[in-house]
């Protein structure tokens, strides 16, 4: 319970984590900012982390001219694409073994819980899954599981993420200094949790319980 607390409320605090963040770290703030991604979409142990409240607050962060957009983009879309692109490897070397069992985060629920996005949307679950977390952390390593290309699997990879982070860090950088997002920054980031999170629930709830008659 602590943890969840601890975890909740860092990332409700996003923005003023980020300030003393950049303040104390300087450009050290974008290597930070890359390895939280870059675990968050890269490894299938880590689906908890924060993703799209902080892309949207470090935009957020950036459009107080502490840190540069343009550097923000590139480095957390390296990110993501690489993340994805060691996850895929992953779940194509390793992924047949590791699902043979039950594990506390490994699940196999998860597994078919992305199955079911490849058998909606096929290869473009890699980029639909990109604003899905949870699917986010599985979906290119269930690719990998199941011998998706990998140049199939590289061009989706380069279009999801490029749109995800574009998306959420120019979504901070525009709007975060608006008066009302401002001063309610903690509510608009609970709802891009909430919204995130939303269709994924959704889809788990009618997976548990089965076809409508």
């Amino acid at each position: 319970m602590d943890f969840i607390n601890f975890f909740i409320g860092i990332v409700m605090h996003l923005d003023k984590h980020l300030v003393v963040l950049t303040r104390n770290y300087g450009v050290w703030t974008y290597l930070i900012l890359f390895i939280i991604i870059f675990f968050e979409t890269g490894l299938v142990v880590t689906p908890l982390l924060p993703g799209d409240s902080l892309l949207f607050a470090a935009g957020n962060i950036a459009a107080l001219g502490t840190i540069r957009v343009e550097v923000l983009l590139a480095v957390l879309t390296v990110a993501a694409v690489s993340g994805d692109t060691v996850n895929y490897w992953a779940g194509n070397i390793i992924g047949p073994r590791v699902f043979r069992g039950n594990g506390r985060f490994l699940k196999k629920e998860y597994l078919d819980r992305t199955h079911l996005f490849y058998e909606k949307y096929g290869g473009k679950t890699v980029i639909l899954a990109r604003f899905v977390p949870i699917v986010r952390t599985f979906a290119p390593f269930v690719a990998g599981v199941g011998s998706m290309s990998y140049g199939r699997f590289f061009a989706y990879n380069i279009i999801g993420g490029i749109s995800w982070v574009a998306l959420f860090v120019l979504s901070g950088y525009y709007f975060g200094a608006i008066p009302v997002v401002k001063e309610n920054f903690s509510i608009v980031i609970l709802a891009i949790i909430i919204i995130s999170v939303l269709p994924g629930a959704i889809e788990f709830i009618r997976h548990r319980n089965g076809p409508a008659d």
